[in-house]
């Protein structure tokens, strides 16, 4: 069964590249100017995509939750709904951002928090759709983005299998062009909580689909260990500067860890090879001064039996490889040979009546 999805024109699955997402989500604190160099960053860095979040904050919140106090060093209005408000970005930054990707050329997506928002990203006909961790149980919101028809990303944090697989069901019969992000809801996520085994589990579980991490962890090193263990799209949040005021900052890449992390996921991908254990050109050198070759132990004249004793190993690897010596003991010398001479083929002949096996474990004659 063939595992992959196409993005963008970017085709993801197994063997290729790690598909990496720069999650800006509202790290770009509602600037629009801000936002676009951010987009010119993860594009240098070497990021697919850029991906930010999408809410109708009216529609989300309750309006006991819309209208709570929400007064601390990261708050932007003194209500949590007016400090969502004031980092949401409305049709207009949208448009904009649409047409400066496409200009630079890094895909931008975003992640739709409810059906309203999941129909503004529609009319703008945005490439794909993430589905956030909390929303993993919401089959309205799940059936109505798999009805939109383009690929969908979905995180698992919180989530147990019982719910990964209901979402599965309610997708796959709409929307087949699916991928299924282990993650772990920390913000940041502890390393003994990362549980990177689940990307294996999910793959076992779900084998026509594209499985990836979203992981929250402080570093880069967990994002390499995901694609060895087969994600094939992983997802970190990005930031200009991991001290600016909000709460996903601290925890995310910056420019140079992203950077980094595009850089070892792509010599990953090189390092693993096609599994054939051979031998390479460039080793020939190493091996040269490495490798032994079989040599006589001291002068021997002709017509000696060769015994284990009178063999020694030694570089450089110009002669007779090392391997050879349990064949050529118990053989007879037709030419003389000094110390440190090679031992060859063609000054060796096998004695009449040799006994193979002898000769095979290293008995002299």
């Amino acid at each position: 069964m063939v595992r992959q999805l196409t993005l963008d024109g970017v085709t993801i699955g197994d063997g290729g590249d790690c598909y990496v997402i720069a999650e800006i989500g509202h790290n770009h604190q509602g600037d629009l100017e801000q936002c676009k160099k951010m987009f010119d960053v993860a594009l240098e860095c070497g990021a697919n995509a850029v991906k930010l979040q999408k809410r109708d904050n009216r529609a989300l919140f309750t309006k006991e939750m819309y209208d709570s106090p929400y007064i601390h060093r990261n708050s932007y209005a003194d209500t949590y709904g007016e400090h969502r408000e004031k980092v949401e970005f409305g049709l207009s930054e949208y448009e904009e951002l649409i047409r400066y990707a496409r200009e630079i050329g890094i895909t931008f997506f975003s992640t739709a928090f409810d059906i309203p928002s999941a129909d503004f990203l529609a009319k703008l006909d945005t490439p794909a759709y993430k589905i956030a961790s909390g929303d993993l149980t919401n089959l309205p919101l799940l059936r109505h983005v798999a009805g939109i028809g383009k690929p969908m990303i979905i995180s698992t944090g919180g989530g147990t299998m019982d719910d990964v697989v209901r979402a599965y069901r309610a997708i796959m019969p709409i929307n087949p062009q699916l991928a299924i992000l282990q993650c772990t809801s920390g913000y940041p996520a502890e390393f003994n909580e990362l549980n990177l085994k689940v990307i294996q589990t999910f793959r076992e579980r779900f084998p026509d689909v594209v499985v990836g991490l979203s992981s929250h962890d402080n570093g880069i090193a967990m994002a390499l260990v995901g694609y060895v263990m087969g994600a094939g799209i992983v997802e970190k949040h990005f930031t200009l500067n991991r001290a600016a005021k909000g709460t996903d900052h601290a925890f995310s890449l910056t420019p140079e860890g992203l950077h980094r992390m595009v850089r070892d996921l792509r010599r990953a991908r090189m390092a693993m090879g096609d599994g054939v254990k051979a031998q390479y050109e460039s080793e020939t050198a190493p091996l040269y001064k490495m490798a032994k070759k079989l040599v006589a132990a001291r002068d021997l004249p002709a017509g000696h039996v060769l015994t284990e004793a009178d063999i020694l190993a030694k570089a450089p690897n110009d002669g007779l490889p090392a391997f050879e010596f349990d064949n050529i003991v118990g053989m007879r010398l037709t030419a003389p040979l000094k110390g440190d001479e090679n031992i060859e083929y063609e000054i060796l002949e096998k004695l009449a009546g040799a006994d193979p096996a002898r000769a095979a474990t290293g008995s002299a004659s």
